[in-house]
């Protein structure tokens, strides 16, 4: 049976240019391959999460605009239920610039209205019968919260996206279940720069499952008082852009089936690698069948 998660947070449109080099100058420049797609942290995990098997419903507020109508229809492509993304009159949906370079590596430049509602009066004050993780981001705290804690009260897993500290609603920190941290995340509240150093320094989250994943090092997580690193999968980089978002999405699926956090942190892995692969953000994230051929196909360990 399929699992049924609920994502909350913000949901973008992406346009995404490819350049050999990552501009330094303030001069023209000419892409070598252009994408428009869906973005956000919150919008490329549902879809992430509907490609590896998931009924996912996305809570999320956007514009009455021509924006908000392209991110909705390329949710509804992939299958997202987008009967909680509420839209308003006279405000902008929110939309990004990206560019990736030769590497592989991204530049984002993205716009979110300011005025647009934070309310959560509107949100369900009950789960949906079989839902089994919620996974919630940085960009709207107080949604977040609100489902977090709707799903500790049920005893399913709530996962945090957290690419950046939760200043709005330091909270959620504490309603997750289990945190995963970006390094520049990490980084903006520990001051370290290695992955390593800044979760041995992190003392939030107390008792809870954290972790921090940085590129090409791959994910260091807490188990029992053990710092444990989870070597990324070596992969040629084409487009690191929704690399995350697609991690967050496998993991949540992961648990919301039953798996341990190790093996869902390798799955998700897995799936990440994959996104990274191909260009286009969350157009690479990677289908089921094609996480478990990859992990079927390696050696053992």
């Amino acid at each position: 049976m399929q699992p049924v998660i609920l994502c909350v947070g913000i949901a973008t449109l992406d346009h995404v240019y490819k350049v050999a080099e990552m501009p330094t100058r303030a001069e023209k420049y000419r892409a070598q391959d252009l994408t428009i797609t869906t973005g956000g942290t919150a919008g490329n995990a549902a879809i992430a999460m509907t490609r590896l098997g998931a009924r996912v419903c996305l809570h999320a507020s956007l514009g009455e605009d021509g924006i908000g109508r392209d991110i909705v229809s390329g949710l509804l492509a992939e299958g997202v239920d987008c009967s909680h993304v509420r839209r308003i009159a006279g405000r902008a949906s929110p939309i990004s610039a990206i560019i990736v370079d030769g590497r592989g590596e991204r530049l984002v430049v993205s716009y979110s209205d300011p005025l647009l509602p934070r309310d959560t009066d509107w949100l369900p004050h009950h789960l949906p019968d079989g839902a089994r993780a919620v996974l919630g981001d940085t960009r709207w705290q107080e949604g977040t919260a609100h489902l977090f804690r709707l799903a500790r009260a049920a005893g399913i897993p709530a996962v945090l996206d957290a690419d950046r500290e939760p200043t709005i609603v330091p909270e959620i920190l504490e309603l997750a279940t289990h945190v995963a941290f970006s390094m520049q995340g990490l980084r903006d509240i520990t001051g370290h720069a290695d992955a390593r150093a800044a979760l041995e320094a992190y003392t939030g989250a107390a008792g809870r499952w954290v972790a921090v994943t940085n590129g090409g090092e791959g994910l260091f997580y807490r188990s029992e008082g053990h710092l444990v690193h989870l070597p990324a999968f070596d992969v040629p980089v084409v487009d690191t852009l929704a690399a995350g978002d697609v991690w967050h999405g496998a993991f949540a699926v992961r648990l919301a089936e039953g798996a341990g956090e190790h093996e869902a942190a390798r799955f998700a892995s897995a799936a990440a690698a994959l996104k990274c692969m191909r260009f286009g953000g969350r157009d690479g994230a990677p289908r089921r069948d094609e996480v478990d051929g990859f992990l079927g196909a390696l050696v053992p360990v």
